[in-house]
């Protein structure tokens, strides 16, 4: 975090440019000091899924054409990445593909770890979660990450993510544990079928971005009793094999769609394993706002 104010006269327009980086999507926010902000959507960028060169076409193909005509009245001061994959040993692709687009600009890469705990703790020490197309969770001091339980990613881990639950979904559908008039609708629904669906996931890329739009069927069938023990099985999997080991009394938050969308039923396994429960976001983008505020504030020092 940039903990100093940019020093610049006040007639110039000082922005900085935010990102929530899944596998799925990146959630970039452009804020200037006079609290004014345009979201901006783009594929996800992941270092352990693709080069810096590839980070870069998709940041000039997909990003800059949108930026571009808002760069004009301002300067660009500070880019702040939160991505899945921004590990210690990654995050430097994701900074120099950024910083071949944004020359000017001081560029901070962080794991959408720590967004997420900045996003929902802000400066104080707890466990925060994130449940999206992937899942992690850690225990934050108020400064840094101290640990986290790995999350292994979809196919060793990543516990309540979309991908998950999509990889589940299909293979109790598929292996006929949930009823024939439930697998038949995800078939009419998504105009699929098993051979598309071991083309998508076996052979072409991004087969955790693929399940987890499958995911999506069991947010319209949610009622359906089947699908919400699945969802709720779902959580307790994540809680028991990830929060228990935290240990602590504190409430503990999310963000992601998953979290958000499901909450009622988070709610449900939460208590019914004794967590406390915290906040809830959508996406990190407000909170990370909130944090990096004093990164715009123009000051004629």
């Amino acid at each position: 975090m940039c903990k100093k104010k940019c020093n610049f006269a006040q007639n110039f327009a000082i922005m900085i440019l935010l990102a929530d980086s899944g596998s799925t999507k990146v959630h970039w926010c452009l804020v200037t000091a006079s609290g004014q902000y345009t979201d901006i959507f783009t594929d996800g960028i992941n270092p352990f899924f693709q080069t810096s060169d590839a980070m870069r076409n998709s940041i000039c193909n997909q990003l800059l054409p949108k930026i571009a005509p808002l760069l004009w009245a301002g300067t660009l001061t500070h880019i702040f990445f939160y991505g899945a994959g921004c590990t210690p040993e990654k995050k430097g692709f994701v900074q120099k593909a950024l910083e071949g687009v944004f020359k000017k600009a001081e560029v901070h890469v962080e794991s959408d770890m720590l967004g997420a705990a900045r996003a929902l703790l802000g400066h104080n020490a707890g466990v925060a979660c994130i449940l999206g197309t992937g899942s992690g969770s850690c225990y934050f001091n108020g400064e840094n990450i101290d640990w986290c339980v790995p999350s292994l990613g979809y196919i060793l881990g990543d516990e309540g993510s979309a991908a998950v639950l999509g990889k589940r979904l299909v293979s109790d559908l598929l292996k006929n544990q949930l009823g024939d008039d439930l697998k038949e609708a995800f078939f009419k629904e998504y105009e699929t079928s098993m051979p598309d669906i071991f083309e998508r996931v076996y052979r072409q890329p991004f087969p955790n971005r693929f399940l987890a739009k499958l995911s999506k069927f069991c947010a319209d069938h949610i009622d359906d009793k089947r699908i919400h023990d699945l969802v709720y099985d779902h959580f307790v999997q994540f809680i028991r094999r990830n929060l228990v080991q935290y240990r602590v009394s504190s409430p503990i938050g999310f963000v992601g769609s998953i979290a958000y969308y499901y909450k009622p039923i988070l709610e449900e396994a939460m208590q019914a394993e004794g967590m406390p429960l915290g906040t809830i976001l959508q996406d990190p983008i407000e909170g990370l706002k909130e944090f990096h505020k004093d990164a715009i504030i123009p000051t004629t020092e």
